[in-house]
């Protein structure tokens, strides 16, 4: 496979230029975002952490996937360490000075993933904790009839 090379004229003067072809050569430049919302999602198998900005629409993402964790690993507190900074360190690019936190799931991440926020120097507003309740519960069993 390999990269494609695309060798053009680019003046009279004889000079070549090769550009990669597909590669971007400038830096993508993202929208700037001072206040954010940082979604943790933690689950049984994995760590999910997204910011958006105020109006909920996602910049930054970051998973244990992501970061080269595999099976087990993935649901660690460590890994979810790894990622919020991951994620953070993203954000900081854009701007992000403050946020508010949002935790959902019972995964073993889920503190991990808020001490690993709030030790990288973002300025946290509030936390706040929508992991979702059952109201009734699942539908009881049939009775046995014997």
């Amino acid at each position: 496979m390999g990269q494609k090379r695309i060798i053009t004229k680019t003046d009279s003067s004889g000079q070549t230029g090769d550009k990669s072809a597909g590669l971007k050569t400038g830096k993508k430049k993202g929208k700037q975002i001072a206040k954010g919302i940082i979604n943790i999602s933690s689950s049984y198998n994995n760590t999910i952490v997204s910011i958006a900005n105020p109006r909920g629409e996602i910049a930054v993402w970051s998973s244990a996937g992501t970061l080269g964790f595999k099976g087990s690993r993935k649901s660690t507190p460590y890994a979810a360490t790894l990622v919020a900074k991951d994620a953070v360190e993203k954000a900081k690019v854009l701007g992000l000075a403050e946020a508010t936190l949002v935790v959902k799931g019972i995964g073993s991440g889920r503190e991990a993933a808020i001490r690993g926020v709030a030790g990288s120097g973002i300025s946290i507003t509030s936390i706040v904790d929508e992991t979702p309740i059952p109201h009734n519960g699942v539908k009881p069993p049939k009775p046995r009839r014997v």
